[in-house]
């Protein structure tokens, strides 16, 4: 797929989205085939730390929390994106890093800074790329780390930047971890480090019960999208965080996907679907 330049994969189906409600119906009547069952790869942002946590939460426990839900659920292997800036105020926390590659987890590149490709240069945002590297290859020097995901999903501003930084990953050999399906489960973190502080049981229900609503209704929002796009599931690359609330939900979370028939696969294995085309050899 050949995407419009500065526009990242779910501006793209939301933009087809709103198309559509425009035209006619057009293609060729449903197969009369069941569908398979829709797929789901699940991915991580920020590690070693994202968010707020819980008063005497302990920054270690949530990735330690988050890595036993995966495994209880028998989880394929679940790449999570690093940023090594925390490392200079917090090297401790590159143990935590480590935690996720020892139980048998991927890691990627998230850059250095996490800074926005939309507000810097593209040669800072080589310059950040290549400085998380040390981290990735002190920890998993034999790992299959290049792959990338851009902070905030921005591709820069002007086609002349989102180019270059494509040509810059192209030339370091980086593949690209698109994203397809999220609720933005971030939003919830601080709320329940407000929650837990406060000891607000009733907060903390409304917390639990929109966190999945919110998740059950981007289901249906992702799939009408892609049937649109592409007339079929594609396979979903879903974007989570590492952080407190997302540690405590997870388990509830799978089995909410599960419940709606998704099987899960790997990043490696959803990307390579043709919708995840990026058109690296098309960058001048």
């Amino acid at each position: 797929m050949v995407r419009p330049p500065a526009m990242s994969f779910l501006l793209l189906l939301a933009a087809v989205s709103l198309r559509a409600q425009t035209l006619p119906a057009a293609g060729p009547p449903p197969s009369t085939e069941p569908a398979a069952p829709p797929a789901l790869a699940f991915t991580f942002d920020d590690l070693p730390a994202h968010g707020p946590l819980a008063p005497g939460e302990p920054r270690r426990e949530v990735v330690t929390s988050i890595l036993a839900s995966l495994k209880a659920a028998q989880m394929p292997p679940t790449y999570a994106f690093i940023n090594g800036f925390r490392l200079e105020d917090f090297p401790y926390q590159i143990e935590i890093i480590r935690q996720w590659h020892d139980a048998g987890q991927p890691l990627g590149n998230h850059t250095y800074s996490h800074d926005e490709l939309d507000t810097i240069t593209a040669a800072h945002f080589g310059r950040d790329v290549l400085r998380n590297e040390p981290i990735l290859k002190r920890v998993d020097p034999a790992g299959d780390w290049h792959w990338f995901r851009y902070p905030f999903l921005e591709e820069g501003d002007t086609v002349a930047k989102r180019n270059a930084g494509l040509a810059f990953l192209r030339d370091h050999g980086y593949k690209v971890a698109e994203v397809s399906m999220t609720f933005q489960d971030y939003r919830w973190n601080d709320a329940y480090g407000v929650c837990s502080k406060k000891r607000d049981a009733d907060g903390m229900r409304f917390l639990h019960d929109s966190y999945l609503a919110a998740a059950d209704e981007y289901i249906t929002r992702s799939r009408a999208r892609s049937q649109l796009l592409f007339g079929r599931d594609i396979p979903y690359i879903l974007l989570m965080h590492v952080g407190s609330f997302d540690a405590v939900m997870l388990p509830e979370l799978i089995d909410l996907y599960r419940t709606r028939g998704f099987r899960f696969i790997t990043l490696p294995e959803a990307a390579a679907d043709p919708a995840y085309a990026t058109p690296l050899d098309d960058v001048a």
